[in-house]
């Protein structure tokens, strides 16, 4: 039988030197995301049963800037591509994360439900 600890414990000390590094400002150039070129972003909204204001408050952008994704407008980029490509394989991220609620205009933190 082999003995997997030690390989699983190595790779484990490299993933957080590479946290460290990045955190440091000296990211690893071998640590890529994969992003997709474009998201569905009326799918993804779907399923995560919100409204387009609701996940517009959620993600902290406009409404209407959900609604020119959404027909085709404007692509999301940045850190909205990131976030979304992020809610299409987990639609309650941010639920589960931030707690329920939405951003408030102008702020950046999370408005409590109500």
């Amino acid at each position: 039988m082999v003995d997997v600890t030690g390989e699983i414990f190595t790779d484990l000390m490299e993933g957080f030197e590479q946290i460290r590094r990045h955190d440091a400002g000296t990211p690893d150039h071998g640590l890529r995301i994969h992003l997709p070129k474009t998201v569905d972003v009326a799918a993804i909204r779907k399923r995560t049963g919100n409204s387009q204001p609701v996940f517009a408050g959620s993600i902290g952008v406009p409404v209407d800037t959900v609604r020119q994704w959404e027909q085709g407008r404007r692509q999301p980029k940045g850190a909205a591509l990131v976030l979304l490509a992020m809610l299409e394989k987990n639609p309650r991220l941010v639920e589960e994360t931030l707690g329920i609620g939405s951003f408030e205009p102008g702020s950046a933190t999370a408005a409590p439900a109500g």
